[in-house]
């Protein structure tokens, strides 16, 4: 399978931006930084007397850090969730037997994966029944074969 590249030109700024900050924060150095500035602050408490202002200051800081972070972790993890779903819906497209009603099961309804679930626990349970377990199956080929085989067991 050929790779498609892309230039970081063609990518927005706030992608780029994004990308570039939640590689950054995930890093350990990221985690060294954030524990040596609240340790810091922790050491200065007595040269302020522990004043409101003190505390303040770690309030606001940590405020405004964790509000800006949950945007760009959330871009960064949408992206990376669409990744995942384009590479499953790949492989349940190219897989034989496979149900392709899975194929971007995740813009389906609650409803409807409820439903799918259901099936999948039908398909569990029959499966559990049968002497094979390695034998993989879409819903309809599993629930299908399954019962047919207890007809044959139970004659």
């Amino acid at each position: 399978m050929k790779k498609i590249t892309t230039s970081h030109s063609n990518k927005g700024f706030f992608e780029r931006f994004s990308l570039g900050v939640a590689k950054a924060t995930g890093s350990s150095m990221a985690f060294v930084m954030a524990l040596a500035t609240v340790l810091i602050w922790g050491i200065t408490g007595p040269l302020f007397n522990y004043s409101e202002s003190w505390q303040l200051i770690i309030n606001t800081g940590t405020t405004i850090v964790t509000f800006l972070m949950v945007f760009v972790i959330q871009k960064a993890q949408n992206k990376e969730s669409l990744s995942v779903q384009l590479k499953l819906n790949e492989l349940i497209a190219a897989t034989k037997g496979a149900s392709n009603r899975l194929i971007d099961s995740e813009d389906l309804s609650e409803e409807e994966l409820a439903v799918l679930y259901r099936h999948y626990c039908t398909m569990a349970e029959l499966t559990k029944k049968t002497s094979d377990l390695r034998k993989s199956h879409s819903v309809e080929e599993a629930i299908k074969e399954t019962r047919e085989k207890l007809k044959e067991e139970n004659g």
